[in-house]
């Protein structure tokens, strides 16, 4: 599963074939270790100064941060991204949300099996997750897996909350993975991995003395809805819009600017209305 470690570019006709089998291809190089380790301190630096914001405060940021952070804003617009995944979905290309995965020194929290398009409320499968290491994801720190060619149809999910456990409502797949089956997607610091949207994938703990962070991408096709007809927010990153499937969020300017803070949290409500649509009582926020 190993994948070429050039930086930028498209994939080659070997990675994408491998990607196309198998649901998933990494490793991909995306930032050197100064650019990664600025990475870091700018992220760092916002989650200790904002801790007690009153909005984005105490975690609650880690969902489409991207909004009102500009040095995100600058990664998913990174052309050692933009060039792998365009190789799959094309030049026109949404960006329809991020989510921070961070998990602390010798943290018990998981991700269980599950997939993603299954709670996301879109009309197609044309997505991608860009995967983005901004620390080392070892096996030790509890790197993602991966289940080859378990991305041809969607599986049948149950909401099973546990202490622990980050996806916001506790998602996992009903059927039971076979371990033996699962790849371990280990990354440096730096480098990202690439999953389709129903690709059977999960993390361990973190038994590591280090923070494991990492933020996940959601490219989408323009031509993909909101499903029943909502309209969410999106960010515009390459190419053109032609459909106008959604709101098209402007860059932010400044942290966490006012008019920024506002669209992020139209587009979180829009996306929390979307992944708690089934349940009776939702709770607030994606739990990441």
């Amino acid at each position: 599963m190993n994948g070429s470690r050039s930086r930028g570019g498209t994939l080659s006709p070997e990675a994408l074939a491998r990607y196309e089998h198998d649901g998933f291809f990494f490793p991909l190089d995306v930032l050197d270790p100064e650019q990664v380790a600025a990475m870091r301190t700018q992220l760092e630096d916002f989650e200790e100064r904002y801790e007690s914001h009153p909005a984005v405060g105490h975690g609650a940021f880690r969902t489409s941060c991207h909004l009102f952070l500009p040095f995100l804003d600058n990664l998913i617009r990174h052309l050692a991204i933009l060039g792998p995944v365009a190789s799959i979905l094309g030049e026109d290309l949404l960006v329809w949300g991020t989510s921070f995965f961070t998990k602390e020194p010798q943290s018990a929290d998981y991700v269980a099996w599950h997939q993603d398009l299954n709670y996301w409320g879109l009309d197609a499968r044309d997505e991608v997750t860009a995967w983005v290491a901004l620390s080392q994801a070892s096996v030790e720190s509890g790197c993602m897996r991966f289940v080859p060619a378990s991305h041809i149809k969607e599986a049948a999910h149950a909401d099973r909350p546990a202490r622990g456990a980050m996806l916001s409502r506790g998602q996992e797949l009903i059927k039971a993975v076979d371990d033996h089956q699962a790849v371990n997607a280990p990354l440096l610091p730096g480098q990202m991995s690439l999953h389709h949207g129903l690709t059977f994938h999960a993390s361990m703990p973190n038994r590591s003395d280090d923070r494991r962070i990492g933020f996940a991408i959601r490219y989408i096709k323009p031509s993909m809805r909101q499903a029943g007809g909502e309209r969410g927010v999106a960010t515009l990153v390459q190419g053109e819009d032609r459909c106008q499937n959604f709101e098209l969020a402007p860059r932010p300017q400044s942290v966490a600017a006012p008019e920024d803070i506002a669209m992020w949290q139209r587009a979180v409500k829009i996306q929390d209305q979307i992944n708690f649509r089934d349940m009776k009582n939702p709770t607030d926020g994606e739990g990441h």
